[in-house]
Order: C-alpha cells, then sequence, then structure tokens
C-alpha cells in the first residue's frame, strides 16, 4: 500500500470544484447531444410513418423519397451520440431505428424489392429484428384493404411472407436482456399472422364460392337457350 498524500483542506476545495467544473461540462455536451438526437429521432419516426403512409397508397416514388430522408437523419442521429453511450442507449435512439427498419421493410415487401439487411442499413441485430416483427401488422393491413378491393392478386404472397418473418423470430431464442423484447414483439406477430391467416382463407373460399355460382348461372342460361 501506498503512503497516502497529504492534501490541506483548501487543495481538497479546490479539487473539488475542479471534479464539479469538469462534470458541468461532461453533462453539457451529453445534454446537448441528447437534445439533438431526440429530435433527429422524432424526425425519423414521423417520416417512417409517413412513408409506410405512402407505401400502402401504392405512392412508391414519394416512399422512397421519404425513405432517402429517413436514412439521412438516422446517420446524423447516429453520428451525434455515438461518442455519448447514455445518450446511444436510453431507448429512443433503438425506437427510431426499429421504425426506420419498418419503413424499409414495408417499403421493399409491398413494391416487391430488395430487402435491405441489417449490415447494409448499419442496424444491430436486436432492433432490426423488431422492427421486422412489426411488418406483419402492416402486410395485414396491406392484404386486407386488397381484400376489400377483391384483389388476390398477393394475398397470398404477402402472407407467406409474414408467415417467413414469423418463423425468423421464433428461432430467436434469447434472453430478453440481449434481444430488446423480441419474445413479446413475436407474440404479437404470431396473433396478427393467424388472424390474418384467418380472414384470407374466408375470403379465398367466398371467392370460390361466387366463382362456382357464376359458372352455374352460365351453364344454366345455356342449358335454357338449347331447350328453347
Amino acid at each position: 500500500m501506498t503512503d497516502s498524500i497529504k492534501q490541506t483542506s483548501e487543495e481538497q476545495k479546490l479539487m473539488l470544484r475542479a471534479i464539479g467544473d469538469a462534470a458541468r461540462v461532461s453533462f453539457a455536451r451529453t445534454h446537448e447531444a441528447r437534445e439533438q438526437a431526440y429530435k433527429l429521432s422524432r424526425d425519423v419516426v414521423r417520416n417512417s410513418a409517413n412513408c409506410i403512409r405512402a407505401a400502402h397508397r401504392g405512392e412508391f416514388e414519394q416512399a422512397q423519397q421519404l425513405l432517402d430522408t429517413v436514412a439521412e437523419l438516422v446517420a446524423q442521429m447516429e453520428t451525434v451520440a455515438k461518442d455519448h453511450p447514455a445518450v446511444y442507449y436510453a431507448g429512443f435512439i433503438e425506437d427510431a431505428q426499429k421504425e426506420y427498419v419498418e419503413a424499409t421493410a414495408t417499403l421493399a415487401f409491398t413494391r416487391g424489392t430488395q430487402l435491405a439487411g441489417p449490415e447494409e442499413l448499419n442496424i444491430g441485430p436486436a432492433p432490426y429484428l423488431n422492427g421486422i416483427s412489426e411488418v406483419v401488422g402492416e402486410l395485414r393491413r396491406f392484404i386486407l384493404d386488397s381484400l376489400r378491393k377483391d384483389d388476390f392478386s398477393r394475398c397470398e404472397e404477402l402472407l407467406g411472407l409474414m408467415d417467413e418473418v414469423y418463423m425468423v423470430l421464433v428461432s430467436i431464442d434469447f434472453p430478453e436482456a440481449v434481444t430488446r423484447g423480441l419474445r413479446r414483439s413475436t407474440d404479437m406477430a404470431r396473433g396478427i399472422l393467424e388472424r390474418t391467416r384467418g380472414d384470407l382463407t374466408v375470403a379465398l373460399r367466398q371467392q370460390r364460392l361466387e366463382q362456382n355460382i357464376d359458372a352455374f348461372r352460365e351453364q344454366l342460361v345455356d342449358f335454357q337457350n338449347k331447350d328453347s
């Protein structure tokens, strides 16, 4: 054990003041970074939601422009927060990243273009998979909108994508502290998937029934014409 260094009370006071000054400078920088990153995260969430809405309307060019804006905002947000772990891991950064992933995947699935992975988006696996889990709800909405328009062209294809998303999610078996609540997201995705499967099954059966009725009517008309 080394000998204690002697220090007068005045020297100790000066040291305490220096420690306080350094702490204030550090906190000021962290606070400024948090304010900037939080504002950027809100912009990410808002533009991601607008991108998803545009995708549902089939306005894919506008959706892509909004997604490009989101990508720039996410890059700015991460630059601001990267040197401040207390900010980066506060929660709102990952929430914004999840919204970005959801918008990216929703646009890719509905437009039929290449899906960007976590490396391409520079996002960790936990926020990426939690973002992907949210896409299941968006695909359900897309399917239901198509059914209301009597458009069955992509419904089974999109249901297959929903099923694949769920299969990937359910294969992840790690503690919640590691996956950031992915188990709950997986359970919600399963419920949405099963409801959508049921809705689509009923709609397809109804469509086949209507087609059979129409075909029977045509046969009956042909038979009556021949008989007359």
